[in-house]
């Protein structure tokens, strides 16, 4: 696949937004490398500047805007050329307008277009001008899957079972960048995680928009339940997935995840309102008694599962009644943790065409005592496990402390400990190891080590 317009090249990929943009990232490294290119930190080091965007949220808009700005003052690379290429949600959403806002790209490919990067690149370095190159075509029958990959971890690795979205939440823009769900084939799914797991894989996270949806569009019928259970045969060691619509979590799916030693006791399980009035706005298709009712059966399975979830704070028309319940849902479900997020007008949403006359500041009231009653849970979730042994996956060591390993619990806890006297951290790096935790605090625990890695 080397080509000779690219051999040599170097390149710097920065992801915004979701796992599956990370996924996508790790593809976009595989391709490049498969031309003969060079990864680098930096991009100041790098002939190809690459951005995998997001566009659920503003803030990811400038923070593109604002890092893809600032490569006009940067000092050109050896090679004399920089081409700036822009993939993701982001450029599957604006295309060719994407060089209004930031005169340095070059390249703008869509989210089904990523095998096309190659070909784009060579364009953009053959030519003379600074006209952009651009492919947002979309192609149902691309997966990213199909392509190289470059994993981040050797021992973690992301395997999309779907792509795309049909729930058409009326706040987000998912349905209209990645289109209308489309899932691989379960027998594909299966194999790609056996080899994975042969290839030295601890940790697989099955990725998609709505997993437990997975399979009707080609089965005609949910087959996620028995996906879980197949990839638990494969021997993998801990499995993770998201993202979970709670209208499809069914009984199947919560006695799989049961009944799956692979699985890890966590689901992150997106509430966004404990109204049901907003979520009836939100076009969720569930009821805040519904959420309750499943949380209630995903504890009884699963003794003790970490709930995480995901909440918006002012929605359009959202009043103090409404945040009222939100805040005694988060209390009655007793999440582990929380993203929360005051909403973010998307063009193009339904909901961006909802006029909200409420101020900004009662939103940012609402939204401090939602994190600070986050905060008080996520504390109390991490303090059931003080004076326990937590198994860790260790990742890397701190990035303040050489001398510190980080990690995540099964309960996807961050997790600090020490290098044990006598150990080297690249040799404790991809294992599993056992740490004592002796502090609990609102965002980690840490601990020592305790026995031997697996």
């Amino acid at each position: 696949m080397a080509s000779s317009q690219l051999v040599g090249k170097t390149y710097c990929v920065k992801t915004f937004g979701c796992q599956m943009n990370l996924h996508d990232s790790e593809r976009v490294s595989g391709l490049l490398d498969a031309c003969g290119c060079n990864e680098v930190a930096t991009f100041e080091e790098a002939d190809i500047a690459v951005f995998m965007t997001c566009c659920v949220r503003e803030n990811a808009d400038q923070r593109l805007y604002g890092q893809a700005s600032a490569l006009v003052s940067m000092q050109a690379p050896p090679s004399g050329k920089r081409v700036v290429a822009i993939g993701g949600c982001i450029a599957q959403r604006d295309g060719a307008r994407l060089k209004e806002q930031i005169p340095t790209c070059d390249v703008v490919f869509g989210t089904s277009a990523l095998d096309k990067l190659p070909a784009l690149l060579e364009e953009a370095f053959d030519s003379s001008s600074r006209r952009i190159f651009v492919d947002t075509e979309e192609d149902p029958a691309s997966f990213s899957t199909d392509l190289p990959t470059h994993r981040a971890q050797p021992f973690h690795a992301w395997v999309p079972i779907m792509y795309g979205c049909n729930n058409f939440c009326t706040y987000c823009i998912v349905p209209y960048v990645r289109g209308r769900e489309r899932g691989r084939v379960f027998e594909t799914i299966v194999s790609e995680c056996e080899r994975l797991v042969n290839d030295g894989v601890r940790e697989i996270c099955l990725l998609g928009q709505n997993v437990n949806s997975y399979g009707r569009d080609l089965y005609g019928k949910p087959r996620f339940a028995e996906l879980i259970r197949a990839v638990g045969e494969t021997g993998v060691d801990r499995l993770r997935f998201t993202s979970s619509n709670p209208k499809d979590l069914n009984d199947d799916v919560i006695a799989a995840m049961a009944e799956t030693p692979a699985v890890t006791p966590h689901l992150h399980l997106a509430v966004q309102s404990g109204s049901s009035r907003i979520l009836k706005a939100m076009n969720r298709s569930y009821t805040r008694e519904q959420y309750l009712d499943l949380v209630g059966r995903l504890y009884d399975a699963i003794p003790g599962l970490a709930l995480t979830t995901d909440i918006i704070v002012g929605f359009p028309g959202e009043t103090e009644e409404d945040f009222l319940e939100t805040l005694s849902l988060v209390e009655e479900a007793r999440f582990a943790g929380a993203f929360t997020f005051i909403y973010s007008k998307r063009p193009g949403t339904p909901a961006a065409r909802i006029v909200d006359p409420t101020p900004a500041e009662t939103i940012e009231n609402r939204f401090d005592r939602l994190a600070r009653l986050v905060e008080k849970q996520s504390w109390e979730a991490n303090q059931i496990d003080l004076g326990t042994s937590v198994e860790v996956l260790v990742e890397s060591t701190s990035k303040r402390n050489s001398g510190v390993l980080v990690g995540h619990s099964a309960k996807n806890q961050t997790v600090h400990f020490p290098v044990p006297e006598g150990r080297m951290p690249d040799d404790l790096i991809g294992k599993f190891c056992t740490v004592d935790v002796d502090l609990a605090r609102t965002w980690y625990l840490s601990g020592t080590m305790a026995g031997e890695p697996r």
